[in-house]
Parts: C-alpha cells; sequence; structure tokens
C-alpha cells in the first residue's frame, strides 16, 4: 500500500472509514512527505494496513502516558519503542481499525497484536478511536480509557443571534463582549486550499511556528507540510485569517468533512487574546452555521470552552501492555481515573450555558 511517493490514495482511503481528514492518505502523506516524521523526529511509519507508527517518546499523542512510561523506567522495563496507532499530532476522534464491518476490524486488531508479538514492543496505544472500533476493542483484553473535549453540535440555527438566543444571559453577554473586542481595528477572511496563495501559506507556518515556541513547545509541522496540505484536500482546507493595519497577523487552521468543522491549529504574531477566541471559535461557530455542518470540534482540553457554547463529549483509547505486573497497576490506575473524570463530568455539564438542555 505504500508506494515511494507514501501512501496510494485511493486505495487507502478506500479503507478510511468515513473520509476522516485525519487518517486520510493526504493527510498521512503530508506528514511524512514534508518530514514532520522519520528521521530524527521519533514518529516512523509502521507500514500496515492501519495508520500505525513506531514511537519513540510520547509527544504529539494528546492521550498522555508520560507517567507509565517514566513508571516502566524506574522499574526497569522498556516503554519504547512503542506501537501507536492515531492520527499524528491529531487529537480528532475517527477510525483507527480499518474495516467496513466487525470481522473486518478484528482481524485489524488481530495484525495489530501479531506485529506487537513479532517485534517484541512493550507497548502501544490506540488513540481516539471511534464508536466502531469500541465495538470491537471493548471485547478484547485492551485496557480502555476515556477523557473529555468540548464540541459544538448544531441545533439548525439560522445564524450566530440565534444561537446566542439559546444562552443564558451571562454568557451571551460575555461572548458579545469579547466579540467587539475581537472585531475592534481587526478583519478576517476565510481562505481554503484552492485559493490560499504560497505568500498567505508561510504566514500560516510562520504563525504557527512563533505560538509553539512562545509557550516552550516544539512545532511539529512545517511550511511544506501547509503547502502539501492545502494544495492536497482544496476547498476542505480552511483559514481564518486575522489581519489590523493591513497586515497578516494571527490565523486558525480547519479542516472540513461533510459534517463537520475541525479545528486545527492557532497561530499569532503577537498576544491577541481575543482575535483568537473570534478566529478559533466564533468564526468557526459562523461557518458551521453558514454551511449547515452538524458538529464543531476545536481541539483537545480547555473548560474555557464550555460558557462559549461546547459541551462535553467523551473520547477514547485503549493500551496494550506486555508486562503483567505494570499492566496490572496501569489497569488499576486507569480504575480511578475514570471515576474521577466521571465526578468531573458532573461539575461540567454544570457550566454548558444553554438555557435548554439538547434533546
Amino acid at each position: 500500500m505504500a508506494t515511494a511517493g507514501g501512501l496510494e490514495i485511493p486505495r487507502w482511503n478506500a479503507l478510511n472509514r468515513g473520509g476522516n481528514p485525519f487518517t486520510d492518505a493526504r493527510f498521512l502523506n503530508a506528514v511524512r512527505d514534508a518530514g514532520c516524521s522519520e528521521g530524527s523526529t521519533g514518529w516512523h511509519w509502521a507500514a500496515m494496513e492501519v495508520p500505525a507508527w513506531i514511537k519513540l517518546h510520547s509527544h504529539g499523542e494528546f492521550v498522555f502516558d508520560f507517567a507509565w512510561a517514566d513508571a516502566a523506567e524506574r522499574n526497569g522495563l522498556a516503554w519504547y519503542p512503542k506501537l501507536l496507532i492515531a492520527a499524528p499530532f491529531t487529537p480528532v476522534t475517527g477510525p483507527r481499525l480499518f474495516g467496513k464491518d466487525a470481522n473486518a476490524r478484528s482481524d485489524a486488531l488481530e495484525q495489530i497484536e501479531a506485529r506487537l508479538a513479532d517485534d517484541g514492543l512493550p507497548a502501544a496505544s490506540i488513540n481516539f478511536g471511534d464508536a466502531a472500533d469500541a465495538e470491537v476493542l471493548d471485547e478484547s483484553g485492551w485496557l480502555g480509557r476515556f477523557g473529555w473535549q468540548y464540541h459544538w453540535h448544531n441545533r439548525d440555527w439560522s445564524d450566530f443571534d440565534d444561537f446566542l438566543a439559546a444562552l443564558r444571559a451571562r454568557p451571551r453577554k460575555n461572548i458579545r463582549q469579547e466579540r467587539r473586542r475581537a472585531n475592534d481595528g481587526w478583519a478576517y477572511r476565510w481562505l481554503d486550499g484552492s485559493t490560499i496563495s504560497d505568500d498567505e501559506l508561510s504566514t500560516v507556518a510562520n504563525c504557527y511556528r512563533t505560538t509553539h515556541l512562545l509557550y516552550g513547545n516544539r512545532p511539529s509541522l512545517n511550511e511544506a507540510f501547509f503547502r502539501a496540505a492545502a494544495r492536497g484536500f482544496g476547498a476542505n482546507f480552511l483559514v481564518c485569517m486575522a489581519s489590523r493595519d493591513e497586515r497578516d497577523r494571527a490565523c486558525s487552521v480547519f479542516w472540513k468533512s461533510p459534517t463537520r468543522l475541525y479545528g486545527r491549529y492557532w497561530g499569532a504574531l503577537e498576544e491577541t487574546r481575543d482575535v483568537h477566541f473570534e478566529a478559533c471559535y466564533y468564526r468557526g461557530i459562523d461557518y458551521c452555521i453558514e454551511h449547515g455542518l452538524q458538529a464543531f470540534e476545536p481541539g483537545a482540553q480547555g473548560e474555557h470552552k464550555i460558557r462559549r457554547g461546547f459541551v462535553p463529549v467523551k473520547t477514547r483509547s485503549w493500551h496494550w501492555i506486555a508486562h503483567p505486573g505494570l499492566r496490572d497497576a496501569i489497569g488499576r490506575w486507569l480504575a480511578m481515573e475514570a471515576e474521577a473524570l466521571d465526578d468531573v463530568r458532573e461539575r461540567l455539564d454544570e457550566l454548558v450555558p444553554f438555557r435548554e438542555v439538547a434533546p
């Protein structure tokens, strides 16, 4: 399935259940061809018929197992290299066990387990799998884990004011104040992969890189990636560009499917708190309402999203650990984590700003 130029797009995408953009061959090829994986990156394509990587670290996964790796090391056990089945640098739920039915997905899991045995790998994770994956994995011996993300769901609102009318008074007032500040002296425009210029793509990469470095994070992606993704996805690759004094100063990068908008990468060349909320959240909500998209996933973490109209949604992952003692210890820890996360959900539900609970 892999060629010298990467994955064979039609063949791979025929397996990509639901057409998720982040397990699309165009996305995976862009990551690899741009040098964001392989080499010294610690991400190495595992050459399987699922989106699989041999990992030498745990960065860029968004299901954090650093404490598990540390526990293994303190007990003289290996944790790396490990196998990761996931979309790289992308905490978005989607297909992980490729296959059109449960039998095919069970076969995919058997192939993964055979690879673990053949290579003698100490650990594996399947991160952000979808409901079809869960049907197989919940019946397997893999350890299950979950977390919370915050997604916006369209209730067939006619425009942004119609959406605001569904909120309680205080969050509605706060959002209006944020939008006024974010639009004071700032202009916004939508670009897509078929219209964005090379200079604008350079700005996207510069904003992304600048923001990552500002917060002490290694930027995993580069200009070659954004260029390949934009040209490969065309109208399904979107950028909300923010400018002031006729200069582009910040942007948010999105992908879209026929039903969903995915907010992925934010970057700015200066401190722009309110512009961040406008470009990453409110313009995305506007876009979904205008284009009739059912849901908007703005990225991982961030309870602050709730008061802006995003509600808690469960995400799933599954984990395989070779050492029986370590596996049992992690299993007990996951049971305690799940109990704590259930308690967190009760608190999060109290923060949901809608006047009426969605049906």
